[in-house]
């Protein structure tokens, strides 16, 4: 971009501190933030040293650019109350940084002639430095007006990203994509140590991070196909082994185990590689374990779990 902007930040978190660094590196001002958590303050005070802390209006009327980084659920109201207030303009860019939300919610900036648009970087962010270098090549899925495409594309450039339109209708759904890849990736790495702990595994992550980068590589390289494992074997006697050893070791793995194991069951049926009747009685054996973990009197859970 060869224009630089004078850049506001309502909602310093872990998105908001670090794109607006990286937009400090490409020649941008960033001229305010905003944030209330002493989390929020710190990160400003690493990121963007000098950068003053302001109220929410104060920033939005100091700005050309203003980042809306804050969680979706508070976003309606934050674009109500800035537009309500008076903060907005017309010709100010209003950019936020939500997965969920598309142009609607930027409805009330767009009635006071701001230019909308949203854009959402695909990555889990620390908040630190770290995520400076991962911004390169990262995609930041772009929902904006014909008007605004060239500045949303721009805006993507000096973050280092490459552009991906997301239709305003598919904005929810593109999000629940990322959500499940990458959130529920992190409880199931996490119930995996878990389950190796138990095993008396010392360094279970060492132990995992070949396996499961080799998994990923070849899932993102080849889908279904990459799939491996007792399932798609159709070895029922090793799931139900497992089965009992989640029960007797860490039976808060179980809900997860059960209900991967039918989505990747019912993938090896599609594909051909697991027979009906072999997965019909895996399929047998997680109802019945998830049924007699669901069973399980409180305090027996509770005593088990202590262990």
């Amino acid at each position: 971009m060869t224009q630089h902007l004078r850049v506001g930040v309502v909602g310093a978190g872990r998105v908001g501190a670090v794109l607006a660094s990286r937009l400090r590196s490409a020649g941008h001002e960033i001229v305010a933030a905003a944030g209330e958590s002493d989390a929020s303050h710190q990160r400003i005070a690493a990121l963007l040293p000098g950068v003053p802390t302001e109220k929410p209006s104060s920033v939005a009327r100091v700005s050309d650019l203003l980042l809306l980084t804050v969680p979706d659920d508070m976003l309606p109201n934050v674009v109500s109350m800035l537009s309500a207030s008076g903060a907005l303009r017309e010709g100010q860019y209003v950019v936020h940084t939500s997965g969920r939300h598309g142009l609607e919610v930027l409805a009330p900036a767009a009635a006071v002639g701001a230019r909308v648009v949203a854009m959402h970087p695909a990555m889990t962010f620390t908040g630190t430095e770290l995520d400076l270098d991962r911004l390169d090549g990262c995609v930041f899925g772009l929902t904006a007006g014909a008007d605004e495409r060239a500045f949303a594309e721009s805006l993507v450039a000096d973050l280092g990203g490459r552009p991906m339109w997301v239709p305003e209708e598919s904005r929810t759904l593109y999000h629940a994509a990322l959500a499940h890849g990458a959130n529920h990736l992190v409880t199931l790495v996490t119930e995996a140590m878990e389950l190796l702990t138990a095993a008396g595994a010392d360094d279970p992550a060492a132990t995992l991070r070949p396996l499961l980068s080799a998994a990923l590589d070849n899932a993102l390289a080849q889908g279904d196909a990459a799939l491996t494992g007792p399932i798609v074997r159709g070895d029922a006697n090793t799931v139900a082994a497992h089965l009992q050893e989640i029960a007797l070791k860490a039976p808060q793995t179980m809900a997860s185990y059960v209900a991967l194991g039918r989505a990747t069951l019912g993938r090896a049926v599609t594909d051909g590689r697991l027979v009906p009747i072999r997965a019909l009685k895996i399929n047998q054996l997680l109802d019945e374990a998830l049924a007699e973990s669901a069973a399980q009197p409180v305090y027996l859970r509770d005593l088990r779990d202590a262990r």
